[in-house]
């Protein structure tokens, strides 16, 4: 069986983005979208426009994003618009929240979910980069590039749909209506598996391995990362990448280690992987290349 290959540095740098994004070998071509999370106001580990900056200018990308089922300052468009300039996104890209126009079905065929619903403006990227802040998940139990392809590129109601394990659209009627947490878990790996087969592949995977609080960046009020920063991950298979942080994780010396475990093994969070690689979405097996050694 041949394994996945996972890039790895230490060095969490505008630099070091741009050359593990060229060492997966592969360009992402015509119009680009860099999906992130813009990060709730009040919170302040999502990825930075210092950081991610240069390699989107790179790219000559769009920074891709919609709004939330939740309420907050990003459930709206004219909120989201606001925290996204506040938060400087808007200073090195255009931004493009995918469903400002309304969304549309594209075929899930899981166990779960029928349908994943995204955001309409998906249609106009020919190429993703999925580049995540991998932290923890008060409900998923971590959040790394599968959760920010699946509920980062549903829209409001889709958002719903995926929490709700294909119940309901309405996020008003999303909290009422919450699964068995593994079926949650399955429905992030359906609508993942959704976009990628959308997208036809045309997609790489980044995972930032900083401010690794157990909270995501979804929350206004974060706990305070619990241990220090790790690095950069990224591979062309988000599986792969997504194990490969956790492996980093759970092989750490750092006393912090034992907090961040403990909110993914609540949620059971480490499900997703097995259940994405058997849906097809990729690999949990890998061989990491770590950059600073080569």
């Amino acid at each position: 069986m041949t394994k996945s290959v996972v890039y790895f540095t230490r060095k969490i740098t505008p630099d070091s983005l741009v050359n593990i994004y060229e060492k997966l070998g592969k360009k992402l071509t015509g119009n680009i979208g860099v999906k992130i999370s813009t990060g709730e106001p009040g919170g302040h580990n999502y990825l930075k426009p210092e950081l991610i900056g240069k390699l989107v200018k790179t790219l000559n990308a769009t920074i891709v994003e919609c709004n939330t089922a939740y309420a907050g300052r990003r459930n709206t468009l004219a909120e989201h618009l606001k925290t996204i300039e506040e938060h400087g996104f808007t200073k090195i890209a255009n931004v493009d929240l995918m469903d400002s126009e309304g969304e549309f079905e594209i075929p899930a065929n899981g166990k779960h979910l029928d349908v994943d619903i995204v955001g309409s403006h998906l249609k106009n990227y020919d190429s993703i980069l999925n580049l995540a802040h991998f932290k923890g998940h008060a409900m998923g139990g971590f959040g790394g590039v599968i959760k920010n392809q699946s509920i980062g590129i549903a829209s409001s109601s889709g958002k719903a749909y995926i929490h709700t394990a294909g119940t309901t659209r309405n996020p008003a009627e999303l909290w009422n209506n919450l699964p068995e947490q593994n079926a949650f878990l399955e429905s992030m790996a359906e609508a993942a598996k959704a976009v990628a087969d959308y997208m036809k592949g045309n997609i790489l995977y980044i995972n930032v391995m900083n401010n690794l609080s157990v909270d995501c960046d979804c929350d206004s009020h974060p706990e305070a990362p619990c241990m220090a920063d790790i690095g950069i991950l990224a591979s062309a298979d988000p599986v792969a990448v997504d194990q490969a942080c956790i492996d980093k994780i759970w092989n750490s010396a750092d006393p912090g280690r034992d907090h961040f475990i403990a909110r993914v093994e609540r949620q059971n969070g480490r499900h997703i992987l097995p259940y994405a690689e058997q849906i097809g979405l990729g690999s949990r097996s890998y061989e990491l290349t770590d950059l600073d050694n080569t």
